[in-house]
């Protein structure tokens, strides 16, 4: 489980987050929605150390994490796939999955090919460089280099912005498969809301740095997270 109490987030004198407060629950897809500005990024950049925090506690399997080191929250478990995707152009598929070796015992450092069975293209595709693949095939890529590590928290920020249709399915069926296994806690920022909707388990709504609304999906329809998003 990933447990976040009181954070605050400043960039300069400038405070982004007001005292937000989450858990995302081992087994489940937690989404955090928010229009465009409202820290949800930020939010992610804290709890995977890109960022750090100026108040507040964050746990990941009962782990203090601590504010500001990626290494410490990497460590702890957690696994981030930034927006706009972050892999390296010149490196291969199979280069950039390695590269969450770094984090692993020496004897570990294996890719499970329960990995190539998530997304078979990276497969077919480990000796091509990263920056040669389409935008939809960079992201499955950002998220199996997340999996290497072997998380037991999943952060995602915008997986399906600039995707096509049919690798968005594709993701989705990935994060059901993960979220099904029952030994990982995904969190999900997206704009795409009814993507969101349609995979997520409980819905933590953001407004100008403060948490509005927590809500289970057997008590929160879909118009009524699109009522909120429209506020």
């Amino acid at each position: 489980m990933l447990e976040v109490n009181d954070l605050s987030l400043h960039y300069g004198q400038s405070q982004i987050l007001y005292d937000v407060t989450l858990d995302a629950p081992t087994g489940q897809i937690t989404a955090v929605m928010g229009n465009n500005g409202v820290g949800k990024t930020s939010l992610l950049k804290a709890v995977a150390g890109r960022h750090p925090f100026s108040g507040g506690k964050v746990h990941a399997s009962g782990v203090s994490v601590g504010s500001g080191s990626a290494v410490r929250s990497a460590r702890a478990g957690i696994a981030y796939v930034p927006q706009g995707r972050e892999i390296f152009p010149m490196m291969t598929v199979l280069e950039n999955l390695e590269t969450g070796f770094a984090l692993l015992p020496r004897d570990a450092r294996t890719i499970d090919e329960d990995i190539f069975e998530l997304f078979p293209v990276l497969s077919d595709m480990r000796t091509r460089r990263g920056g040669d693949l389409s935008g939809g095939q960079q992201q499955q890529l950002a998220i199996a280099r997340a999996l290497i590590t072997r998380p037991g928290v999943l952060l995602l920020d915008e997986p399906t912005e600039g995707i096509q249709p049919n690798v968005i399915q594709q993701i989705g069926a990935c994060l059901r498969l993960l979220r099904d296994r029952g030994d990982m806690a995904i969190v999900l920022v997206e704009q795409n809301a009814d993507f969101a909707y349609d995979i997520g388990d409980r819905f933590v709504m953001i407004e100008g740095g403060r948490v509005r609304r927590r809500a289970e999906k057997s008590r929160y329809s879909r118009d009524q997270m699109l009522e909120d998003l429209a506020l």
